[in-house]
């Protein structure tokens, strides 16, 4: 749902969403346009608690960085935020924790509602900066693994439940089997 019309930049779009009478509200700023994102289904709250379970396991122990959870809005243009329902930042690229992620995360998680362009989403992620992102289909039981090639073209890759996520380069070390995300 747009909220209104008219075009803000981030940091007008941050001392709107900080307001007491917008606490409540998961709000994203899409070109400039302040969007009122709807609530997540119950299985997408799960399936999100899990993989914020399964990395905080990997990521604390050895202070690799913070694992973000829907209400960490992240900064990928002059005119877009977005608040991925799961989210890593490597503690090198972020030493102090702000009062603002200016920046794209390493890896972005999108649990995917039905009616959701999540492909414009991983797009405006990766060309901010993130290294991967995962986009998750509980009806399928189904994980995509997007990056960039290096000519910039979207590359997708399937993990079904008998398969092995990991972390790459960002999160070296790290695996998570697909079926321990699904309820």
């Amino acid at each position: 749902m747009i909220i209104e019309q008219q075009r803000y930049t981030v940091e007008e779009f941050w001392q709107i969403a900080q307001l007491p009478e917008n606490e409540a509200r998961r709000l994203e700023l899409e070109d400039g346009v302040i969007v009122e994102m709807a609530s997540s289904s119950p299985v997408n709250t799960i399936i999100a608690g899990r993989i914020i379970y399964h990395l905080n396991a990997f990521v604390i122990p050895h202070d690799l960085g913070y694992v973000t959870v829907l209400d960490g809005g992240f900064r990928l243009a002059p005119r877009v935020t977005r608040q991925p329902d799961v989210a890593f930042i490597r503690k090198s690229r972020l030493p102090v924790i702000p009062r603002h992620f200016e920046m794209a995360p390493d890896i972005a998680v999108e649990v995917v509602s039905d009616s959701e362009d999540v492909l414009k989403k991983v797009l405006e992620y990766l060309h901010a900066g993130s290294s991967f992102v995962w986009t998750v289909y509980h009806d399928v039981k189904t994980v995509y693994v997007f990056t960039l090639d290096n000519d910039k073209s979207l590359r997708g890759v399937p993990y079904g439940v008998d398969d092995m996520l990991d972390g790459g380069d960002v999160l070296a070390g790290f695996t998570l089997p697909v079926r321990a995300i699904f309820p």
